[in-house]
């Protein structure tokens, strides 16, 4: 194998290697962020079913209120009763005491409904904050492990990068270009083996001639298809395919 083809793998190894690391960090921002979604979404549902026995709380205060002021209504009605002389006054006011009795029925019915309502949400409350706690622990240790993971890569890519730039350094200029360009256009795989008389880039068959080239291992050959470099090792298979 070529000097140059050689030193060309070993860079491409490297660039791979390096690329992986970086992607996965780069998804370490959006899985970040999920883990915080879930534990927002956990702490929403908490507060929203705390608003919401807050608000059944409330209603049932009011209600309270209109029952001890229909009561006091009551109490004026029959004072005022005991008071007239006048039988159709008496009369109006019983009518009016009966209608507050009526009222108060009514409302202690929705209280009644309320209190079951309020019970029920006391149990949706606890639910949900033994959910929230469960997300926040979870949540916790899975942010946990994923600064360790990222300090981790973090170290792997400043050691991958440590000798890079030798490892550059060790082709020539235009091999360098040819090779940099050639991954900005195909991706990771710029340098590529022959097997079977096909390109292990774009998988197709190569000229005879451009296979031979390869085999002679005196210069750089490129794919005539797709333009990667080409390289053949002793593993390989030259034979063309049927």
């Amino acid at each position: 194998m070529l000097e140059v083809i050689e030193k060309l793998l070993i860079l491409q190894d490297r660039d791979k290697k390096i690329a992986r690391v970086q992607a996965e960090l780069a998804s370490m921002g959006p899985e970040r962020q999920a883990l915080e979604n879930r534990l927002n979404a956990s702490d929403s549902h908490l507060e929203a079913t705390k608003m919401k026995g807050r608000k059944i709380e409330t209603e049932r205060k009011e209600l309270e209120l209109e029952v001890d002021a229909k009561k006091l209504q009551i109490e004026k009605y029959s004072i005022q009763q005991f008071q007239t002389k006048k039988n159709e006054e008496y009369r109006a006011l019983g009518h009016e005491i009966e209608g507050c009795k009526a009222a108060i029925a009514k409302l202690e019915d929705s209280q009644l409904e309320l209190m079951e309502q309020a019970e029920k949400v006391t149990g949706e409350i606890a639910e949900a904050a033994k959910s929230a706690k469960e997300a926040t622990d979870a949540v916790r240790s899975q942010m946990a492990a994923l600064g360790d993971r990222e300090k981790s890569l973090k170290a792997h890519l400043t050691e991958l990068e440590t000798n890079y730039d030798d490892l550059k350094s060790a082709v020539d200029e235009s091999t360098l270009v040819r090779y940099q360009r050639l991954r900005k256009q195909k991706g990771e795989s710029s340098v590529v083996g022959v097997d079977r008389s096909v390109c292990g880039g774009c998988h197709m068959k190569l000229p005879a001639q451009v296979v031979l080239s390869c085999q002679q291992q005196q210069e750089i050959v490129c794919c005539p298809n797709c333009g990667r470099i080409l390289y053949y090792a002793n593993h390989m298979d030259l034979a063309a395919v049927d």
